[in-house]
């Protein structure tokens, strides 16, 4: 029995244990009104700062659990930071970034990471320059920068990773997370997927190579690292020169061409068919080739190992110090912690419910959209074939009432025609008439005198 007793106090001491040591030094979910007083913003850029806002956004799974703070001007410098309730060191301890990014205005230049600074930050001061410990999170600029910075400061200088590590690009909520180890290992997580790790001596320059090339060793004089070289043996052709241009056979000399004015003719040149380029002999093994020579590496004395790659003595501060070219991104669950089993937790409280809810949303207003957008080009449609109808209707009452006009004159004719045709029978009959006074008379003169 006291033994028994004994193995559960022992139990329930590392379980004890265990709990102490797994600490979250800050969380942020800006699910309160006091978020503006825990984060302070930045003076150093006067008129030329951005001004962050309380925002959801245009789709969410939640429109007050779902709230961050948005950019919400373009071409703005944005400058703001909050301190932890006090600092500490990741000595010994995983150190866990967690953050989530929201570029909803489809973002083409502008940065999205966070970076950490020791508790003696100047929060009103902070600016592009101000030193940190660490950078981390998306950056985008046109279509090629696309990444995920991580950077960290050692000895006063900043070190890129080696590595290209792409970030997301689209319009919808995504995690990051960054764990460095105390072995001096790391992991970059986006949407709690792992998408890069290594070691952090290898990926970044934070100490000098180990080896270095030996400077007392040089290459022997009779060293040969021609691997080919040409066939002695090979002679070119006794009738390979060719030259490269020829005059044209088919030009001819133009008949208006006066020698004295205008100089001796001379036909075009063109490419010879037959030109061959420059003759080279054939390229044969190099019966002496002894290999490329390598240049003997030893030991370099600079070099010193540092078992605490990872750790930062002073770790109190974290901030958003970024330049925007258009604005609307929102930030979210910030968490700064030592166990990555902490982040995973606070992962399914936020990030797992905002995605699958927020994509709804956007389903549905896409789907909205795209209803809108036919109905709209639908009816355009048939206001412009409305148009084209009238149209037509009006050219076809054009073209008739030209048809009336041109049949007017037509008339005119035909009644000046009626007219001349009635002339016309009305000079017969006054010519007949006159033919017949003509006869009377003629009668007249025949009749005899006497009769009169």
């Amino acid at each position: 029995m006291v033994k028994m007793g004994l193995l559960r106090l022992f139990a329930c001491v590392l379980f004890a244990f265990s709990i102490v040591e797994s600490t979250v030094y800050f969380k942020e979910t800006f699910g309160d009104a006091d978020w503006e007083k825990r984060w302070i913003s930045s003076t150093k850029k006067g008129s030329d700062a951005g001004k962050f806002v309380l925002s959801a956004g245009k789709f969410y799974n939640d429109p007050e659990l779902d709230k961050g703070i948005q950019t919400s001007q373009d071409a703005k410098f944005y400058g703001i930071s909050a301190k932890f309730d006090e600092g500490f060191s990741n000595k010994d301890k995983e150190l866990v970034i967690q953050f989530t990014v929201k570029h909803e205005q489809t973002i083409d230049c502008g940065g999205g990471y966070v970076k950490i600074f020791g508790h003696d930050l100047d929060q009103a001061d902070m600016h592009g320059d101000t030193p940190y410990n660490i950078m981390f999170g998306p950056d985008i600029c046109g279509p090629g920068t696309k990444k995920v910075h991580v950077i960290f400061n050692y000895k006063g200088k900043n070190l890129l990773t080696k590595k290209d590590i792409r970030c997301k690009d689209d319009e919808m909520t995504h995690l990051y997370t960054l764990i460095v180890k105390p072995d001096n290992t790391y992991e970059v997580r986006i949407d709690n997927e792992k998408v890069e790790s290594g070691e952090l001596e290898q990926d970044w320059d934070f100490l000098p190579a180990k080896k270095v090339k030996d400077p007392e060793a040089k290459k022997p004089d009779d060293w040969v690292d021609d691997a080919k070289i040409p066939d002695p043996e090979d002679k070119k052709p006794d009738d390979y020169d060719k030259p490269q241009h020829i005059p044209d056979p088919e030009a001819k000399k133009p008949e208006d061409w006066d020698d004295e004015i205008d100089g001796e003719w001379e036909p075009p040149m063109i490419d010879n068919p037959e030109y061959k380029g420059e003759w080279k002999p054939k390229m044969i093994d190099n019966p002496a080739y002894k290999g490329e020579w390598v240049h003997p590496e030893i030991d370099n004395p600079d070099y010193a190992a540092d078992s605490e790659l990872y750790k930062f003595d002073d770790i109190g501060a974290i901030g958003f110090d970024l330049w925007q070219v258009k604005s609307g991104t929102i930030f979210d669950n910030v968490l700064i912690a030592d166990s990555v089993s902490d982040a995973e937790e606070f992962t399914k409280e936020t990030f797992d419910k905002t995605k699958e809810g927020e994509k709804k949303m956007k389903d549905d207003q896409d789907e909205k959209e795209r209803k809108e957008r036919e109905e709209e080009e639908k009816k355009k449609k048939d206001e412009d074939g409305a148009k084209k109808d009238d149209k037509d209707d009006e050219d076809e009452d054009d073209d008739e009432e030209e048809e009336e006009e041109e049949d007017e004159p037509k008339d005119d004719d035909d009644d000046d025609a009626s007219e001349d045709e009635t002339k016309d029978e009305e000079k017969v009959e006054g010519e007949g008439q006159d033919e017949d006074v003509a006869e009377g008379e003629d009668d007249a003169e025949e009749q005899p005198k006497d009769e009169l």
